[in-house]
């Protein structure tokens, strides 16, 4: 059957599909718009199901604040040609605002709303993937709930947002503490905050760094003392290069090596672990210096090296941060 341009146009405002996928479904479904819906969700599904292994490593961001409930959403696809498009950054922010106005709690929770125009959310994402043919996903769904959120979409390009929560009103003050999480991907609020296990991982991960440097220490004191360069034979291939341009005879190569193999067995040997665990305790310290928001230096001030905290009390020594959330679609 004929299907007019007035048909077309129609299907094409309810989906956002291309005028000839549209054309193509509404001619297979004889018109039916209905089923010509449909079509387009199957293929989308189809699309979906042949690209499940690729990686989506693109896509949009965005963060929003109303009426005491913000939230983060992210809808991930393949390229960042799709990402960047217009229609992909209107159906990220739908979601976001069907999130927002349900006050959706995670992510199951918001692939179950129904947007504006009646889709419901995965069926949309799916509809989308069928129209660009890539692989999308939702994904990064964060929420903060109370009075005093601030949030930051970094430099407006939809690939990293924040938000941050104060205890009392600080529009200001709050807009660059969000730009500080951006910058500065802080993993807790506080030290009291950080998750045990990360600790736990951070001071055995210091141990074992603290050991293997102690070692290195006692092996190129050896080497020193045989009259040989350290940097020079710091590894096998260093070693045989080094030989090659003439920097080192065979003989200084073998007693290199020599040295190394024994010295790494008496100096794990004579390892004292009483000074190995304080200064891998020192390093998890440092590591919640980084690491924690409110004592990481603040880094839009004065220049005066102000921790956040510090910054904070300056302005209003009431004022503190309550809570946080970032995500980002760019590696750190």
């Amino acid at each position: 059957m004929a299907i007019s341009i007035d048909d077309i146009k129609k299907l094409r405002a309810m989906t956002g599909a291309g005028l000839a996928d549209v054309k193509k479904a509404l001619t297979e479904a004889e018109g039916d718009f209905d089923k010509a819906k449909e079509l387009l969700r199957e293929r989308g599904l189809a699309i979906a199901a042949k690209r499940s292994d690729r990686e989506t490593s693109n896509g949009c961001v965005l963060v929003k604040s109303v009426d005491g409930f913000a939230a983060m959403i992210a809808l991930k696809c393949e390229t960042d040609f799709v990402a960047n498009g217009a229609d992909f950054i209107a159906l990220t922010q739908s979601i976001l605002d069907a999130a927002i106005a349900a006050k959706a709690k995670d992510i199951e929770a918001v692939k179950e709303l129904t947007l504006a125009d009646g889709q419901k959310v995965q069926d949309a994402v799916t509809q989308r993937s069928g129209i660009t043919g890539e692989k999308m996903e939702l994904d990064g769904y964060l929420t903060l709930e109370g009075e005093n959120i601030e949030v930051y979409n970094h430099m407006g390009k939809n690939t990293l947002c924040t938000m941050v929560q104060t205890n009392k009103p600080a529009a200001e003050q709050g807009h660059l503490v969000a730009m500080q999480v951006a910058a500065m991907k802080p993993v807790a609020l506080d030290a009291q905050s950080i998750d045990p296990k990360i600790l736990d991982e951070e001071y055995k991960t210091a141990v074992e760094k603290s050991k293997l440097e102690q070692v290195q220490k006692f092996v190129d004191m050896k080497l020193k003392k045989a009259g040989l360069n350290p940097n020079l034979v710091d590894s096998e291939d260093h070693i045989e290069s080094n030989m090659s341009k003439g920097w080192l005879t065979q003989e200084q190569a073998d007693e290199a090596r020599k040295i190394i193999a024994e010295a790494k067995v008496e100096g794990e040997a004579n390892l004292k672990m009483p000074m190995i665990e304080g200064i891998a305790k020192g390093r998890v310290e440092k590591f919640k210096k980084e690491n924690c928001l409110v004592d990481q230096e603040f880094q839009f001030g004065d220049g005066d090296k102000a921790t956040v905290a510090q910054w904070l009390a300056k302005q209003d020594k009431d004022l503190k941060i309550c809570a946080f959330q970032r995500f980002t679609l760019v590696a750190d």
